[in-house]
């Protein structure tokens, strides 16, 4: 049964006004957000020891996750149809850290607490109640999320490790094994936590569609200062067992249209590209599908070989490979030159550099923002460790 956090405030006196407030809160703390997330532990570890559990030792890498989630639904309080999925997908995301309807209220109240304390220029009764019943709203959709996926799905998965190959000294591939059936769809991510850094899970994408034999295959690439992508990369061992959050992501194909897809994959960005090739050559029409895939030197492409056999067996494939310092281009840049695209769905894979060049130049050429597909740029900023 889910509860609310605490007692709604009185309907405001304009429609429209909550939301006025509320930005203008977020515009006045936008300089200080870092001390704003700091007061917001402070109050919330002092008020609630027992939560502190919940969250990793070292909380210098993702300290600001939970708050920057609950203002990036605050910014967003007036566009339910972007606003529900999202609190829905954190409610279900919240599980595996072992989060409760209980816990709802403490996060609220230090939450408003901070935002008093830091936006003391602006903050009055008005704003308070505004910050309440969205909170209350904002936490009753994560908490409605959650109990309906406790009916039909675990917290997390746990899986061992059926096979570990290094593609690159610094990019692995490995293939798990889940305790239970693990449904995901071509093009999503999933968080995974090992067991040499509890509690602190990393997004990573799938390399392959759906299985029949129920193994999951990801490509991991280790990065400086990465304490999960190094211990999967360079730790992990065929026998060791992982966890996985749900699948999470919406880069997935649509299989009831007939477009072509334009498929951007830079460095590891190629592994859920390769899943949504394997996706349409299983289940869709065999439509246009046209791949770039973009490293810095020939000796990235790790996964050209793999790509190559694809297109070999399916005539409907194009792939280009594009490295920069063979082509002296960079992989959204080369992508324009093949252009137009128009008729098209984009996916775009990679890092965070080349998601917001590739949506500026497929948008100046021309394809609609809806037509584009693409990670989380705040997740894979999150990954980079």
């Amino acid at each position: 049964m889910s509860r609310r956090p605490f007692a709604q405030p009185p309907p405001p006196d304009e429609p429209g006004r909550d939301v006025l407030l509320i930005r203008r809160t977020l515009e006045e703390i936008r300089p200080i957000a870092d001390k704003v997330i700091s007061y917001f532990y402070a109050l919330l570890f002092l008020d609630r020891p027992d939560l502190r559990a919940l969250f990793p030792p070292a909380m210098n890498t993702q300290r600001d996750r939970l708050l920057k989630a609950l203002l990036t639904a605050a910014e967003h309080i007036d566009n339910t149809d972007v606003l529900i999925p999202y609190l829905q997908n954190l409610g279900r995301g919240h599980r595996k850290y072992g989060t409760r309807p209980e816990h709802y209220p403490a996060v609220g109240q230090c939450l408003v607490r901070a935002l008093a304390r830091y936006a003391v220029r602006i903050w009055d009764g008005q704003t308070e109640a505004a910050w309440l019943r969205a909170y209350t709203m904002l936490s009753q959709a994560m908490i409605d999320a959650a109990a309906e996926d406790a009916e039909q799905a675990p917290a997390c998965w746990c899986a061992e490790i059926v096979a570990h190959h290094l593609a690159t000294p610094e990019i692995a591939v490995i293939t798990l094994r889940t305790d239970h059936a693990y449904p995901f769809l071509a093009g999503q991510h999933a968080m995974i936590e090992t067991p040499w850094w509890p509690r602190i899970w990393r997004h990573y994408s799938f390399a392959s569609a759906l299985r029949h034999d129920g193994l999951l295959t990801f490509h991991i690439k280790a990065v400086a200062a990465g304490w999960v992508s190094n211990a999967l990369v360079h730790r992990a061992r065929p026998g060791d067992l992982i966890r996985l959050g749900p699948p999470e992501g919406a880069m997935v194909v649509d299989h009831t249209t007939d477009s072509g897809l334009l498929c951007v994959g830079g460095g590891t960005g190629i592994a859920p590209i390769q899943a949504l090739v394997e996706d349409v050559a299983e289940n869709g029409e065999h439509r246009p599908i046209d791949v770039f895939y973009g490293a810095l030197a020939d000796r990235d492409l790790y996964a050209i070989d793999t790509m190559l056999r694809l297109r070999q067996v399916h005539p409907w494939l194009s792939l280009h490979s594009v490295t920069e310092q063979s082509n002296h281009v960079q992989l959204p840049y080369a992508v324009r030159e093949y252009g137009p695209w128009d008729g098209y769905d984009a996916y775009l894979s990679g890092p965070p550099g080349m998601i917001r060049t590739g949506l500026r130049i497929l948008q100046g050429s021309g394809v609609p923002l809806e037509k584009i597909k693409h990670d989380s740029v705040e997740e894979l900023l999150a990954a980079c460790t």
